[in-house]
């Protein structure tokens, strides 16, 4: 008998039943053991090999073929070379060098303030027969195409702005990334690709940047090299000149969909899963206050227009930004800007003014674009006094992050309050968190939605209700993976039940 109450070896044992683990088969013929055939698994009847590999051991051929991959890819990274600059077509470069030649004489033909008071297209019926005696002159003779192709050039140059027009035009670009007058980068499906427009020098670069800012009522040069603007169809511009770019003029353009998005197209994208969709509804429908939190263009901004869908069209809304950039698709909604100081440092009116200002203006919602310093104290301020369902967005990496960055930016500014009071006012404030990231493929996700419980000691409590777990990688390099929910019971799900929601919510939840 063993210690554990049986026989030892196969007499010990039922019919037909395996031996248990560390027992040894006994030897069957003589002294020497048979060779083992060819054929049998490499760890016998006993220890079957793993699915995929060799006896499971760590240097399989699988992971042996991953290493050597991902060292393939480390290597020619580190040996690629790029120029930076994109060669320009044939026609382009053909259009191009004629504009060159034609502008300046075009210019002493046409008179600029005549001309700004014209459309694009009165002015191309009006530019058609100068620049044809223009090119006679030069002898150059076109096509229709590129007589066409020359017209929109010249009238882009005049009255838009320049090279940067085609890119504007395009759908398919959601940024556009100006590094000096030969490099532009634009971000098409959430990867970044060398475009192949130029600029003639940095004096004409320059002036396109303040075409921008002027139409504003902003000012970029040497005395205020930063500026923020934006364009007639909303979309955000930075602007910063030498010498604080050491590469010449550089802009920044952050372009936004014509057709405004929704929550139920954030989910047709793939950004999140169908209860999440409705838990999101449904927080701003209940007029929850949320915090989106995410890092530079993760889709924080088209996030935040499309919870403003959910709200009621009889609520009064007021957006309070640096550089107005927000479209809230609600008919009562009044959008206020930032003004920065005159050239006497003089004069200039801050988001916290603003919000201060606000709560004047018998404001039902109160939504900031972005809060990076002490203004987020008025916007908590604005949210525990009568305002439910204010909003905004900041940068941060996860939620946990959010909630430190908020006590941050509180304690730079002059206020004299403890953390633990700063801490205890973010709590009672803030209803939902909501993170959203842009992967390495380039796609958006939303990646957590975290409530807000309260306090517990000096620490504000979380509960996660949703989040995305990465799984794998496709062959095309998209990053596959799970949108989960946690089965936890929301916190928040009383402001639901105020609404009517408490039913569909819990089910989203759970």
């Amino acid at each position: 008998m063993s210690a554990f109450g049986r026989k030892n070896g196969p007499s010990g044992m039922a019919p037909g039943a395996r031996p248990s683990f560390g027992v040894a088969r006994p030897m069957k013929g003589g002294a020497m053991p048979k060779p083992a055939p060819e054929a049998a698994p490499p760890g016998g009847e006993q220890f079957p090999p793993l699915p995929g590999g060799h006896g499971g051991m760590p240097q399989d051929s699988g992971i042996l073929a991953n290493k050597s991959d991902a060292m393939t890819r480390l290597a020619d990274r580190a040996n690629k070379v790029e120029s930076g600059q994109a060669e320009i077509g044939g026609f382009e470069a053909s259009v191009h060098k004629i504009k060159e030649q034609v502008l300046p004489r075009l210019l002493e033909r046409v008179d600029p303030e005549a001309a700004s008071t014209l459309s694009k297209e009165e002015l191309s019926e009006e530019f058609r027969p100068i620049i044809m005696e223009v090119l006679a002159e030069l002898k150059v003779t076109l096509n229709r195409r590129e007589q066409f192709a020359l017209e929109k050039v010249l009238i882009d140059e005049l009255l838009g702005f320049g090279p940067l027009e085609e890119l504007l035009n395009d759908p398919d670009i959601s940024d556009i990334m100006v590094n000096g007058p030969d490099q532009t980068y634009v971000e098409k499906k959430g990867k970044l690709q060398l475009s192949a427009i130029r600029f003639r020098d940095e004096q004409h670069l320059f002036q396109i940047a303040q075409r921008i800012v002027n139409q504003v009522g902003r000012r970029v040069d040497q005395t205020t090299p930063l500026a923020d603007a934006r364009l007639k169809d909303g979309s955000r511009v930075n602007v910063i000149v030498p010498p604080l770019s050491l590469r010449g003029t550089a802009i920044s353009i952050r372009k936004f969909s014509e057709k405004p998005i929704t929550l139920d197209m954030l989910k047709d994208f793939g950004s999140m899963s169908d209860r999440m969709c409705t838990a999101l509804k449904i927080a701003g429908a209940t007029r929850m206050n949320v915090v989106i939190s995410g890092g530079t263009g993760s889709g924080k901004t088209t996030m935040l227009n499309a919870l403003s869908k959910m709200i009621d069209p009889g609520e009064r809304v007021i957006t309070i930004e640096d550089a107005a950039e927000l479209r809230l698709q609600q008919p009562h909604w009044l959008p206020l800007e930032t003004r920065p100081p005159n050239l006497e440092g003089q004069g200039a009116i801050t988001i916290g003014d603003l919000v201060r200002n606000a709560l004047r203006m018998r404001p039902d919602r109160i939504i900031l674009g972005e809060i990076r310093g002490a203004e987020c104290f008025d916007l908590l301020a604005a949210m525990n006094t009568g305002h439910d369902g204010s909003m905004c967005t900041l940068h941060a990496n996860s939620p946990r992050e959010c909630l430190g960055r908020m006590e941050n930016m509180i304690l730079m500014g002059d206020i004299k309050i403890p953390k633990e009071a700063i801490s205890r006012q973010i709590a009672e404030s803030v209803d939902l968190i909501v993170q959203v990231k842009r992967l390495r493929d380039g796609s958006r996700r939303t990646t957590n939605i975290t409530e807000v419980i309260g306090m517990e000691g000096d620490v504000i409590v979380t509960q996660e209700l949703f989040n995305f777990e990465y799984l794998d990688e496709s062959e095309d390099g998209r990053i596959l993976g799970e949108f989960r929910s946690t089965g936890l019971r929301p916190y928040t799900l009383e402001k639901a039940r105020q609404f009517g929601f408490d039913q569909a919510y819990l089910e989203a939840c759970l």
